[in-house]
């Protein structure tokens, strides 16, 4: 489903690019893999940043882990830091909405 999403959000946002369907499937296991290996790993080490900002900087962490797949996977290109932002939000938004709309089923 997030290969899904990958792929809608790459034709509509400017700055972001996805080579075809494969490519977006090994974003969306490459971003799995990252937020369940590195993410833990920065929220840690920036939670006191983290509470400074009230969770707010969990966001910068997202954009981070977006341009670290953009290095990992060749075919997915995103064109900086606020375009990886933007990306990282609208994406969390969609597979919300999606996952819960699959769970009613």
């Amino acid at each position: 489903m997030t290969g899904i999403l990958v792929v809608l959000l790459s034709k509509f946002l400017p700055g972001v690019t996805v080579a075809g369907y494969l490519t977006a499937v090994i974003v969306a296991l490459v971003l799995a893999l990252l937020n369940l290996i590195i993410k833990p790993i920065l929220v840690l080490f920036t939670l006191p940043v983290t509470i400074l900002t009230l969770g707010l900087f969990l966001f910068v962490i997202n954009a981070i882990i977006i341009l670290l797949a953009d290095a990992f996977v060749g075919g997915f290109e995103v064109s900086g830091f606020w375009v990886a932002l933007l990306f990282s939000i609208l994406l969390s938004v969609f597979q919300s909405v999606v996952f819960s709309l699959i769970e009613r089923d």
